[in-house]
């Protein structure tokens, strides 16, 4: 197993995502190489399509079935490309977590918030039960939720608290690094700006290193470090977020930036 230097990073190099559609190969991202440090939070940007989403879950190893993934990815080192899917297993929940576009593809419907949570707790730390639940009403209020939630069921909390709560769940296992697909989908602007915040100031506070997708580039500029702008599967500009969206470079990022200004003067 090759080894790097560089252990408390992310690593993706020459990344590249294919998958079929219709009969045709679709290249969702293309040879593709950034890093997401622990300590930082890197933004990937771009219009929907843009190959933002295909990138994040291909690190943990969870593109759809069929999909094709080459290049390297090494996190704390270690080549996540080439591991099983039993040792990719143990680095999701432990090393690196997500907190998916959709709340609810994080949930069972018939299980309870607090099942979830202590589950996890058993199966990756071995957590007993009563440690568990203990454990679980602290990740909830972390993620700025009443433990009253622990009882309820995925379909009884609205979007905002389905969010938070996958974002508890997400935490259980104290990963290093956070993926975060479009996590505020769906939900009003009002909480969409509160869940951000408070996954922003997590892993702040905790020092992970989080790679946040988005198709909103105002708002990424304001809470990353770095924004990585792709097009059409590709890396179009990168480099530090005030940097990118106050004098961007690449055509495809002036003409994001424009076309959301415009969106806010109509509005």
């Amino acid at each position: 197993m090759r080894e790097r230097s560089d252990r408390d990073v992310i690593a993706v190099e020459r990344m590249s995502v294919t998958y079929m559609s219709g009969g045709k190969a679709v290249h969702a991202v293309k040879n593709c190489s950034f890093c997401v440090p622990k300590g930082e939070i890197v933004g990937l940007v771009g219009e929907s399509g843009s190959g933002k989403s295909s990138a994040l879950m291909a690190i943990p190893g969870l593109p759809p079935s069929g999909t094709l993934t080459s290049g390297e990815i090494y996190c704390r080192g270690v080549n996540l490309a080439i591991l099983t899917e039993d040792d990719l297993s143990a680095w999701r929940w432990r090393r690196i977590a997500i907190v998916p576009q959709g709340a609810m593809n994080s949930f069972t419907p018939h299980l309870t918030i607090e099942r979830h949570i202590t589950e996890v707790l058993s199966h990756h730390l071995k957590i007993p039960k009563k440690t568990g639940r203990e454990r679980a009403a602290e990740l909830l209020s972390a993620a700025g939720l009443d433990s009253r939630v622990m009882t309820r069921y995925p379909h009884e909390l609205s979007g905002g608290q389905k969010q938070r709560a996958a974002l508890a769940l997400a935490l259980a296992c104290e990963p290093d690094f956070l993926l975060a697909d479009e996590p505020t989908t769906a939900l009003d602007v009002i909480t969409q700006k509160e869940v951000l915040e408070t996954i922003v100031s997590i892993v702040r506070e905790r020092g992970m290193g989080l790679l946040l997708v988005t198709h909103d580039l105002p708002l990424a500029a304001g809470m990353c470090d770095t924004l990585i702008v792709m097009k059409d599967g590709e890396i179009a500009e990168s480099g530090p977020a005030r940097q990118v969206s106050k004098d961007p470079r690449h055509p495809y990022t002036r003409l994001l930036i424009r076309a959301i200004r415009e969106m806010d003067v109509a509005r």
